[in-house]
């Protein structure tokens, strides 16, 4: 009788558990906010949820992600990134950033739709028909059709990490692999990309990946089983495993697998019932990782390797399993924070013109052993091996069989010595490539000393024709080609328009192509100097010039393709950028800057900084671009006669002055951007409430004289809580607006008033002539 007693009682759980399943399904016109309650759908057993994250450190902006729900720290196993079809420019997606106030909709008309607080549609799948959509146990959100049909679905659109049951077709398409995030609190694109090797002895290869560099085997695919077992699964039925193992059932722990930012793929597992757990504590633990020591697995020719340029990686095969990033002796990091960027010299380059004994008495050689760039020679004798910028895969280890003899100041030198030979240097410099290694090799059969010279450091001048060989040489026809007959205009100036274009090459590369118009002889000497000025740069926050084109009458200059377009579309587009990322551009900008009056062979004077000018990579690093107006002062020169130059609003005013123009005009226009930067507004705009407001100097001048620095920020929650800072830069933008350029402070104690580095004393009204900057 107890079997048909308890019949009422399953039939009641059985109808209870369809109705918890029944609410699952997400119906038409229902809505997701960034805060609330309805910020998320979960699935039928609360495992996993899909909806709206906040992004750790920002709160300016919210994750459309998958994550695990019950678990404490809510680890995202899925973000969104935009389509193949929401990308013209047809690159690598990027990750979807929603600002608070935004709305996800699964519209009445079959659509799944995100849009910001203004209506503006930010991100949806591309796909219709949908009926509803459901979030499953499994961490698979999907869209499914009125006949039940999956229309699109999570696991089809991988971010950094997969899951039990999915399945990945390894094809040509960087937006189905996986794709290490930048950091652990920044989802954007890193620098490792999971992808299948196309030789049959290779399981799968771990690319850094600055471009769009992608191989793949066509048929096979990546599956994470349903036993916790990961591997490739081959054309002909072949597996080979990825992970080694699995510790712990499907049933007690929460599984996934993820390409982590140092590029390390990794199995992972976490108790659903820790107390009961052989591993105990409520944290992921790593069960498999691929490759072993990561620091010897990735050597490619394409980016940087494991670390950035002029680093090398080390690895702990402890228990810790850590990689980490080193510079070499007397060289720092450009980021603290964010080690993979790479190193660069914590020392004046060498003088050029030292004899041989001047030189060796200035400076020292540090042997460092157990490292090795393998790669950028540039020549080779049995003897040498020289290397040049920038150095790559750099790795220190126990078996590397080299010693490297890094060139570095002498310690021995007076500060004074080498200050004066710094400044004969800066005059007259030759082209050096990198520091000084020596390579050591031995065997039984083989006693060979290979020594390497790597010049770290300086860029020295060079003849036009040396620039010109710098850069690749293309013929109209290719780019005519690879620009679809000049179809897309990416922007336009006085010079010439600015096409979009791709390559014919392996990696399918994106270039901006910037046609003259008219074939003058003014036009071109301009041809001619910016092939010759962008030729002797190299700086990360200036646009590279790839090549260009000198063919009968037609004149072209080949770009980097920059993802993010201007800084003006960024700055003045509906959407305010955070604040974090308007500082790091702002310190761009100014470091570019640095670099093209201070740091360059020949002085550089760009004549046109204004925000069109300013690209953006798709990391929304700054990089000046146009050096169409740049003038090229000698050695000897202090200062430039030319006609009025540059873009109303930006022009300093000696322009319109019987006075001669020194790189203080780029000060001048810095400052106006870097005022853009901190209000997020144009430097004239007619229609506003406020006539005061109309001239954004005069108006930022008005409130610094008020210390109302609050009303340039209204409205941004971010640069109100970082008010001392808005006020530092005001205060530098002012002293860049100097009337009198000698006020003016030269681009090096600008960049150390933005940093802080130094203190910044009260600018003079522009208006006045009183005080001086000290």
């Amino acid at each position: 009788m107890a079997p048909l007693l308890l019949l009422p009682t399953l039939l009641l759980l059985l109808a209870s558990s369809a109705s918890t399943q029944a609410q699952k399904n997400i119906t038409l016109g229902t809505t997701l906010a960034t805060q609330g309650p309805n910020s998320s759908w979960l699935s039928p057993s609360g495992d996993f949820a899909f909806g709206f994250r906040p992004i750790e450190g920002n709160n300016s902006f919210y994750l459309l992600a998958v994550w695990f729900n019950k678990i404490g720290d809510k680890t995202v196993a899925w973000y969104a990134k935009t389509t193949a079809q929401d990308l013209s420019s047809g690159q690598d997606p990027i990750v979807v950033q929603a600002p608070p106030g935004s709305v996800l909709q699964l519209t009445m008309d079959g659509t799944l739709s995100l849009r910001d607080p203004s209506g503006k549609e930010i991100w949806n799948p591309q796909v219709t028909g949908v009926a509803s959509a459901s979030m499953r146990d499994i961490g698979n959100f999907a869209l499914v059709a009125a006949d039940g049909n999956t229309k699109w679905q999570t696991f089809d659109a991988p971010s950094d990490t997969i899951l039990p049951t999915q399945v990945l077709p390894c094809n040509q398409s960087p937006s189905k692999s996986l794709r290490a995030r930048l950091d652990i609190t920044d989802y954007s694109n890193g620098r490792f990309l999971l992808d299948v090797g196309t030789d049959g002895n290779l399981a799968f290869k771990l690319v850094a990946v600055p471009s769009g560099h992608h191989t793949a085997r066509n048929g096979s695919q990546l599956v994470f089983n349903e036993t916790g077992r990961v591997h490739f699964l081959l054309t002909n039925g072949t597996e080979i495993n990825i992970t080694s193992g699995v510790l712990g059932s499907m049933k007690d722990y929460f599984h996934r697998a993820t390409l982590d930012t140092d590029g390390v793929f990794q199995q992972y597992v976490y108790p659903k019932n820790p107390k009961s757990s052989i591993l105990g504590g409520e944290v992921w633990t790593a069960v498999s990782l691929l490759p072993q020591n990561i620091c010897n697995a990735v050597v490619s020719e394409y980016g940087s390797g494991v670390c950035g340029f002029n680093s090398y990686c080390t690895f702990d095969g402890t228990k810790s399993q850590t990689v980490s990033c080193a510079c070499p002796p007397q060289y720092k990091f450009f980021d603290e924070e964010r080690k993979y960027r790479g190193c660069k010299q914590d020392f004046e380059p060498q003088n050029c013109n030292l004899d041989e004994a001047s030189a060796l008495a200035q400076f020292d050689l540090i042997p460092i052993r157990g490292v090795d760039w393998p790669l950028s020679d540039y020549e080779c004798t049995s003897t040498c091996w020289k290397k040049k910028l920038h150095l790559s895969n750099g790795n220190m280890a126990d078996y590397v069989q080299r010693t490297v003899l890094l060139k570095v100041p002498s310690s021995n030198n007076s500060q004074s010595e080498f200050s004066s030979a710094s400044t004969k240097w800066k005059k007259n410099r030759k082209y050096w490539a990198l520091g000084s290694s020596l390579l050591l090799g031995c065997s039984v059969l083989v006693n060979c000393i290979l020594i390497s010279i790597l010049v770290f450091g300086a860029y020295c001048s060079i003849t036009r024709k040396k620039a010109q060989s710098a850069q690749g040489t293309f013929t109209y026809k290719e780019l005519e080609k690879a620009t679809d007959n000049f179809h897309e205009v990416l922007g336009s100036g006085a010079s010439g328009v600015v096409y979009k274009g791709q390559l014919q090459d392996e990696h399918g590369t994106y270039i901006a192509v910037k046609k003259i118009n008219k074939v003058q002889p003014e036009t071109e000497k301009e041809f001619m100097v910016e092939v010759q000025t962008i030729g002797q740069t190299f700086h990360k926050n200036l646009v590279w010039l790839l090549g260009f084109c000198n063919e009968g009458t037609e004149r072209l200059l080949v770009y980097e393709f920059m993802t993010n377009g201007s800084l003006n579309r960024l700055l003045f587009d509906d959407v305010r950028p955070n604040w974090n990322t308007r500082v790091h551009i702002a310190l761009g900008v100014a470091r570019g800057l640095l670099y093209l009056h201070e740091e360059c062979s020949t002085q550089i004077i760009h004549c046109d900084i204004k925000p069109q000018n300013i690209l953006l990579d798709d990391s929304l690093v700054a990089k000046i671009s146009d050096f169409g107006l740049a003038k090229l002062l000698l050695t000897n020169q202090t200062r430039t006669n030319t006609g009025i130059r540059g873009t109303r609003g930006y022009v300093a005013p000696e322009w319109f002055k019987n006075i001669g123009i020194t790189s203080k005009v780029d000060v001048y226009s810095f400052g106006v951007i870097l005022l853009e930067l901190v209000c997020c507004r144009r430097n004239v705009e007619l229609e506003v409430t406020d006539e005061e407001q109309t001239i954004l100097t005069y108006w930022a001048n008005d409130c610094y004289r008020s210390h109302r620095f609050e009303l340039l920020v209204e409205g941004d929650e971010e640069a109100v809580f970082n008010i001392r800072k808005v006020e530092r830069f005001v205060a530098v933008a002012l002293w860049c607006l100097q009337e009198d350029p000698t006020m003016r402070p030269n681009m090096l104690k600008v960049t150390q008033m933005l940093d802080g580095a130094v203190a910044i004393p009260t600018p003079p009204d522009p208006y006045s002539f009183i005080s001086s900057l000290p």
